[in-house]
């Protein structure tokens, strides 16, 4: 049995992982946040692959805070740099395969077709920058390092978009929502077992060399005026939603215009099948 460490244990994507779990019985799975580990500590991270064995972690924590990052900058570098630097160096120096959780906003959206991993990196925001410097840092440090980027996260945990446009549509007669950005949601459940799949292709392919980035999230692309109509339609709501431009809802960070995803090469090196979007949110508002 292998021991799994699962940073950022808390938040939506530790949390699912949480909940998926039992269906990995080959996996033992070692929880922490940084109330057990600051991973923002070099000491602290090293010492903790030395006390126990470790043969792979997966790192979901990270600061998401995007318009709070603009004024919060040296936070922000510090846990989506700096932190994943630390667990690279731990990674690598104990022959454990890290797996980092990255973000769709280090594109800058100019470019109208989805996505590939080769396509030119160009964040808008302070929260994109730091999340490409941690993909470059890990890589860099330890090539065998596996990066996933993903899109618009959402689950039946914390606080996302799902959660929030429920509440709101219970407490308002109208919302107005962006239909300029393009993307594709993604169901933290989907994108938990993904990961679990990734590590059990390297448990049996110990030698496969599979380092690098890969791209997930749901299938499909929408707006976010088309997720909110869908989670109002699927929910039974009387609010009524109204499309607007992002200049009509400035913020302190940039967002990408259009994000999608291609998911190719994900699929053929790992043989991971991707669920449609609408589909997962139906699943998700199961547990709403």
């Amino acid at each position: 049995m292998q021991n799994i460490l699962v940073t950022g244990a808390n938040g939506q994507l530790g949390q699912a992982i949480r909940l998926i779990a039992g269906q990995y019985p080959a996996f033992n799975f070692i929880y922490t946040d940084w109330q057990e580990l600051d991973i923002t500590d070099a000491a602290a991270v090293g010492a903790f692959f030395t006390a126990q064995p470790i043969q792979a972690c997966i790192n979901c924590a990270a600061y998401t805070a995007v318009d709070k990052a603009e004024s919060e900058e040296e936070k922000a570098f510090q846990l989506n740099f700096e932190a994943v630097l630390n667990l690279a160096e731990a990674c690598q120096q104990h022959n454990a395969q890290l797996v980092h959780v990255s973000t769709d906003y280090v594109f800058d959206g100019r470019y109208y077709r989805p996505y590939t991993e080769t396509d030119e990196a160009s964040p808008r925001s302070i929260y994109g920058s730091s999340k490409l410097r941690g993909e470059a840092a890990a890589l860099g440090y330890n090539p065998e390092t596996i990066i996933v980027r993903t899109s618009w996260l959402y689950s039946q945990f914390g606080m996302n978009f799902v959660k929030r446009m429920r509440e709101l549509m219970q407490e308002r007669p109208s919302l107005n929502v962006v239909f300029d950005q393009a993307g594709t949601p993604t169901y933290a459940v989907d994108l938990a077992h993904a990961l679990l799949q990734i590590l059990s292709y390297r448990q049996e392919h110990p030698d496969a060399s599979i380092g690098g980035v890969y791209h997930y999230s749901n299938e499909g692309v929408i707006s976010w005026y088309d997720f909110a109509v869908t989670i109002k339609e699927l929910t039974g709501s009387s609010c009524e939603i109204s499309p607007i431009t992002s200049d009509q809802y400035p913020t302190p960070a940039e967002r990408p215009p259009y994000s999608v995803l291609n998911k190719q090469k994900i699929k053929d090196t790992f043989g991971i099948s991707i669920p449609y979007w609408k589909d997962s949110l139906q699943e998700c508002l199961k547990y709403l």
